[in-house]
């Protein structure tokens, strides 16, 4: 159950046998049916969940009562709210399974307490939310600059996976269009 996690983790940092064994200890396995929420608007995030197996879905709700779809996770990818985890504030965005999941997660106290027993963790998790930040000001960008057929051809570049598992309307939202016209860009690009 931590062989996925470990591989993760060997990725940023190098861990002794008792640093792994510490670690593993600190997370709790979690089995999650699909379409169960995680988080809930209001609540504060008690989490940091790591996919072993499954598809997330962070969201928030528009003043028009949509949904917004912020982020999928899927394996070997990371889901929290941030800043009501970290700060312990009310999150504004809810987490929702998608697909029966399989998570690592971890609380603030025992992230707190890896950290100061293997520092060297500090690393591995600043680098992700380096990664994290960097995806999120290319999705911002991109959201202001391409067409809605560039935004969809690269979703599917960038997430080859995710269409197979989720609905198009979530895709649609996404990437900021309705389903109906997310329907058409895949029409005319299968013309192509």
């Amino acid at each position: 159950m931590f062989d996925q996690i470990n591989s993760y983790v060997a990725r940023y940092v190098q861990l002794t046998e008792e640093e792994i064994v510490f670690f593993n200890s600190m997370l709790e396995l979690k089995t999650v049916p699909k379409k169960t929420m995680l988080l809930k608007e209001g609540e504060v995030c008690s989490f940091e969940a790591y996919v072993n197996k499954g598809c997330i879905r962070n969201y928030y709700i528009d003043e028009n009562g949509a949904e917004v779809i912020l982020q999928f996770a899927i394996e070997d990818w990371w889901t929290s709210d941030i800043a009501s985890f970290h700060y312990r504030t009310p999150s504004i965005i809810f987490i929702e399974t998608l697909e029966a999941c399989e998570l690592l997660t971890i609380s603030l106290e025992n992230k707190e307490a890896i950290l100061a027993k293997i520092p060297k963790l500090e690393r591995m998790f600043r680098l992700m939310l380096q990664k994290n930040l960097a995806s999120l000001q290319y999705r911002f960008i991109k959201s202001i600059t391409s067409s809605a057929q560039e935004k969809y051809i690269d979703f599917l570049e960038r997430y080859p996976t995710i269409p197979q598992r989720v609905a198009q309307h979530y895709i649609a939202s996404y990437l900021g269009i309705s389903p109906e016209f997310l329907s058409k860009v895949r029409a005319k690009l299968l013309k192509k």
